[in-house]
């Protein structure tokens, strides 16, 4: 076995609850970590929460509690939606951690070649926790687009780091593909946001102005800059730097995360990296935002979905369906209820679940249940595993669902019910044979490819056929009983006409 594998996600604060753009980090974290397991691979998974700064310090003190106990209570809700949706992470961290704020402090005192102190004056959001340029906030007319609050002007002696030494390894390390960032388009948005170099960053804040993070050491007067802290998370996680085996580890495989937190995780991050004299994460890969019927979600707009309510409607398999499938990998998607029903109802309910129950239905009548033998299809699995590998899992469920669709086809085609009235014929019973035998061989296939997607689902379709003879799905109404919250039942009965 080659070196064993790594893929992180970006950690969110604890201010609010989870939202959909956490819960799409977790699964496409789980559904690369589930393809690699399955092909043999030793696979570590980092999970967590960012649980300082301003924000939280805010929000405790809104609630009545020191900011420990809020976080206490607010990353649980974290962690409840990571187990709902699945996710087999193997590591959860909390900044909070004691190992997490002594490994930070370390890794300032070896920055120290890089850091100075300087006064700053700039424009800050809170929301992001980041200082903006003049272009950035003239660019946006003065209002962050993603929080929709004026930028603050603020004016501060903090702790620099040299980021600008690096310039020219982190450009050559995107452009030489050492550090890739998929999709190409992330790519050149970076390069051209950092062609005149990247500038020195702003990591810590004084007392005065952020009292809720890990001390700068050597200086009680400043706190660290939250995304220092946050960012050291994914090596301390594993072990950095006193465990060794955080070296089986890093560099990290794939790292995910959200469009608009790239510049952090393709800048700084890279920064601190070199600073540290440890090698870049191979890829980062870059999802995009869901939107609502078209619109950004937003809480002032009242739109916001809860990642939970869809799991608790439809399950986490239709959750994982839908999202991995209509919300394009590497792109900004679009989610509505109605959208999800119609995915349920047809795509799952019809194409899957009908196929699935009807295949079975045809083994039990017309051989009793036993499953006999059949070649194997030959269908050529090279554009699955090519989506795969370039992290474009939608294009790999559509590519499922083209067998889905094919198996369907090539039922209607043949016949088999045709071919059972024919069964005393020799001849006719053995084609019967092969005909559901290749149905049950190719379901058996899609269970497989769809495990990293569906997993609950894959291994309901494998137990269903695997021991040769058909094990009856427990699930009342089959694998996608109907629903109809948000769509017309083409069932109901029509209103009367006055």
């Amino acid at each position: 076995m080659g070196k064993k594998l790594y893929i992180t996600t970006a950690i969110p604060y604890v201010n609010g609850t989870p939202h959909i753009g956490n819960a799409l980090d977790y699964l496409l974290g789980d559904i690369w970590t589930r393809y690699q397991k399955q092909n043999g691979k030793e696979v570590r998974f980092q999970v967590g929460t960012d649980e300082h700064g301003n924000k939280i310090a805010a929000k405790a003190a809104e609630s009545g509690l020191d900011p420990q106990a809020f976080t206490d209570k607010m990353y649980i809700n974290f962690e409840n939606l990571m187990k709902k949706m699945g996710a087999e992470y193997t590591d959860f961290i909390r900044t909070t951690d004691i190992h997490h704020k002594a490994a930070v402090q370390y890794i300032w005192q070896k920055l120290q070649p890089y850091i100075y102190k300087g006064k700053y004056e700039g424009w800050y959001c809170i929301g992001h926790e980041a200082f903006f340029t003049d272009k950035e906030v003239e660019a946006t007319g003065g209002v962050c687009p993603d929080h929709q609050k004026p930028y603050e002007r603020v004016s501060e002696e903090n702790y620099y780091l040299k980021a600008s030494a690096f310039s020219d390894q982190i450009r050559e390390a995107i452009t030489t593909g050492r550090m890739q960032i998929v999709p190409d388009f992330r790519k050149n948005e970076f390069l051209e946001l950092i062609k005149d170099g990247l500038p020195d960053v702003s990591i810590s804040r004084p007392k005065k102005t952020l009292t809720w993070g890990v001390p700068v050491p050597d200086d009680p007067e400043q706190i660290m800059y939250v995304w220092l802290d946050a960012l050291s998370n994914y090596i301390t996680v594993i072990g950095y730097p006193d465990k060794q085996e955080w070296k089986d580890y890093w560099p990290a495989d794939v790292q995910v995360v959200g469009k608009d937190i790239l510049r952090f995780h393709a800048g700084i991050w890279p920064a601190m990296l070199l600073g540290l004299d440890l090698p870049l994460p191979k890829k980062l890969l870059v999802h995009g935002f869901v939107n609502v019927g078209g619109a950004k979600m937003s809480k002032s707009v009242g739109n916001v979905v809860d990642p939970n309510e869809i799991i608790d409607t439809y399950g986490v398999d239709v959750f994982r369906y839908y999202f991995s499938r209509h919300i394009p990998t590497l792109d900004d998607g679009d989610f509505t209820w109605e959208k999800l029903e119609n995915a349920y109802n047809n795509e799952l309910g019809n194409d899957l679940g009908n196929l699935v129950s009807r295949v079975a239905s045809m083994v039990t009548r017309y051989q009793s249940g036993v499953i006999g033998e059949a070649p194997t299809g030959e269908h050529d699995m090279g554009p699955y595993r090519q989506a795969m590998e370039q992290l474009h899992f939608n294009r790999a469920v559509d590519e499922v669902w083209v067998m889905v669709r094919s198996l369907n086809q090539y039922l209607e085609s043949v016949k088999p019910w045709e071919i059972a009235k024919k069964r005393e014929d020799p001849e006719a019973e053995q084609h019967l044979t092969e005909v559901l035998g290749h149905a049950v061989n190719t379901l058996l296939q899609i269970s497989d490819l769809l495990r990293p997607f569906m997993p609950t689902v894959a291994e309901t379709i494998h137990k269903t056929f695997d021991s040769g003879v058909i094990v009856p799905i427990e699930a009342e109404g089959g694998l996608f009983p109907k629903i109809y919250n948000h769509t017309e039942n083409p069932r109901a009965p029509k209103p009367q006409a006055s």
